[in-house]
C-alpha cells in the first residue's frame, strides 16, 4: 500500500514538473535571446556590484521582489519609452522569462 501512494506521488509530481517545464520556456535558448537582443544595454551578468546601473542587469531585475512571470509576459509585450521596441515572438519571450527567472532562484 505505501508502495502504491508512494509511486503515484512521485508520477503526479513528475507530470506537473513536466507541465511547467513544457509552459516555462528554455532557459539556454532565453539567455542568447536576450544577450542579442538586450545585451548592448543590460549586462547578461555583472562584472562588479555597483550601487546604481541603468540600464539593471538580467540579474539585478531577476532578484527585484516584482519581479513574475506575469509581470515579464506583461513588460515584454508592452512599448518602452526608454528602450527600443522589440518584437518579440511568444516562444521567444517564453524563453527570456524562464532565463530571468532562473537567475532569481541563484
Amino acid at each position: 500500500m505505501r508502495q502504491r501512494v508512494l509511486v503515484s506521488v512521485l508520477i503526479t509530481s513528475l507530470t506537473l514538473s513536466s507541465a511547467v517545464f513544457a509552459q516555462s520556456g528554455e532557459r539556454a535558448a532565453g539567455r542568447r535571446i536576450a544577450t542579442e537582443l538586450c545585451g548592448d544595454c543590460h549586462e547578461v551578468r555583472a562584472p562588479f556590484p555597483a550601487f546604481y546601473r541603468y540600464p539593471p542587469t538580467f540579474e539585478e531585475i531577476a532578484k527585484r521582489p516584482s519581479t513574475t512571470r506575469l509581470a515579464l509576459k506583461v513588460f515584454l509585450q508592452s512599448n518602452h519609452t526608454i528602450m527600443p521596441n522589440f518584437i518579440v515572438s511568444k516562444s521567444d519571450a517564453d524563453d527570456i522569462i524562464a532565463y530571468i527567472l532562473s537567475l532569481k532562484r541563484q
